[in-house]
């Protein structure tokens, strides 16, 4: 069956207070829009319609070419922003699926129940209803059923009587529609007191002329929580988070303290690693498995191997491979790599910088814009001083060598394999391999012995 999905995103959002549109207010790092839209694509619907309004330029320089755009210039109801839809859509045919940018927290596995729901009654009924059952009626419309138990009608919670008032099953806003039955009977929807034409009034017309309205009925109100303000925005979050610890931690991941651990959607952790409390986890970020992961660390849009230990550290855009070991008090900056084995202890900062294998760099130091190889000894206070005031210029330090404590190293410079500097050296030339250079500016004062020439022939 032919599916197209139409997402209503117009509104003002004056109650959010903001010049940025409400559907690009961020959820978990990610625009709240973005929560809907994985929903459409997993439903093999082909792209999905938006409907824009307010800020619809932001909107779009967010979402380029991901979606087909429908512009409502006049606010004037849900029925008039999915008509609207109609020469998007209308070709298509098949089932045509409605829901709202700001409910982010509906699982597509409802909105799969639900096509499935209306398309095994597709003969019979012209459209299905998302209705929850629950006390507190948050606003949401009733589901009016006859005595039989069939849907009669939606009627908002501000004209609904008193005994319309005490229905618990509510409506949720979210539709499937036999597409050849919507398009006309758009166009007959009544103008509302208010000057507006609702969609929900696509219910009574479909038992006004016998025909059976259908409702999916689920048990999790979080779901269908709309976001209108800042407040329910926070709310949103915290459901949103608690869903991705418990996913985590079902796949084998332990949070020690899920409440004060914030981890984003769409990071990947490995079995059997550990995320301690008040950790951050953001961005496309990808952690092996039997890692250590914080207290009191960020990591964003790292890749961090197996083995790994992160404590009170920020890692930003980096790259560590396995069994390394971070902080407390470290920086990994944009374009920092730390091969297997690597230490860096507190208060060090590594930019767009690579550390080679078994590598130890033990504190208060700054590497960047450095090639550093395997087996170096950092000392305490070593800093590349990598910018010249217009350039950046970079360090290259061979594999085996030991820098001094507060050794500085004027890039452009190259640190020959094996050789040494003694503490407080600022570096300015070359370092040949297998020497000791010390002093201010350093100079060489231990070469290695030279192979002793061949006997002449005799």
């Amino acid at each position: 069956m032919q599916l197209s999905v139409i997402i209503l995103a117009a509104g003002q959002s004056t109650r959010m207070r903001s010049s940025r549109p409400k559907i690009l207010h961020p959820l978990v790092g990610r625009p709240m829009i973005r929560y809907g839209l994985d929903a459409a694509r997993a439903l093999d619907a082909g792209r999905p319609i938006l409907v824009i309004g307010h800020g619809a330029e932001q909107v779009r320089a967010e979402l380029g070419d991901e979606v087909e755009y429908v512009y409502q210039a006049q606010r004037l109801g849900t029925g008039h922003a999915v008509l609207q839809a109609r020469p998007a859509a209308e070709p298509r045919g098949g089932t045509v699926l409605v829901y709202y940018g700001d409910m982010p927290l509906l699982r597509t596995e409802t909105l799969v129940a639900l096509v499935r729901s209306h398309e095994r009654e597709h003969g019979h009924s012209p459209l299905t209803l998302l209705s929850v059952v629950s006390p507190d009626s948050m606003g949401f419309g009733r589901v009016v059923r006859d005595g039989a138990g069939r849907v009669q009608a939606i009627v908002e919670e501000a004209v609904a009587t008193e005994e319309q008032r005490r229905i618990r099953e509510l409506n949720c806003g979210v539709y499937c529609f036999k597409s050849e039955w919507l398009w006309p009977h758009l166009e007959r929807i009544p103008l509302s007191p208010k000057g507006e034409y609702y969609l929900t009034d696509l219910v009574e017309l479909a038992a006004q002329e016998g025909c059976p309205v259908s409702a999916w009925t689920i048990e999790d109100v979080a779901e269908v929580q709309g976001i209108n303000d800042r407040v329910h925005l926070a709310q949103a979050e915290r459901a949103m988070r608690r869903r991705i610890a418990e996913n985590l931690m079902r796949a084998g991941v332990t949070l020690i303290d899920p409440q004060t651990t914030y981890i984003e959607a769409g990071v990947e952790i490995g079995q059997d690693s550990v995320v301690y409390p008040n950790t951050h986890i953001q961005g496309a970020t990808r952690i092996g498995a039997n890692c250590q992961i914080g207290p009191n660390s960020i990591v964003r849009d790292a890749t961090i191997g197996d083995r790994c230990k992160v404590l009170a550290s920020v890692v930003e855009s980096a790259i560590l491979e396995e069994d390394v070991d971070l902080g407390p008090f470290g920086h990994l900056r944009k374009g920092a790599h730390l091969a297997a084995g690597v230490h860096m202890g507190n208060f060090g900062e590594v930019k767009a910088s690579y550390l080679g294998a078994g590598t130890k760099m033990g504190h208060f130091s700054y590497l960047g814009d450095a090639q550093v190889g395997k087996n170096v000894n950092i000392g305490a206070g070593t800093i590349t001083c990598n910018f010249d005031g217009e350039r950046k210029h970079k360090t290259v330090i061979e594999d085996d060598v030991f820098i001094g404590s507060d050794t500085l190293l004027r890039a452009p410079v190259r640190v020959g394999a094996g050789a040494k500097t003694g503490a407080g050296a600022v570096v300015t030339h070359d370092v040949p391999a297998g020497s000791v250079a010390v002093g201010v500016p350093a100079r060489v004062v231990s070469r290695p012995a030279e192979p002793p020439e061949p006997d002449a022939a005799e």
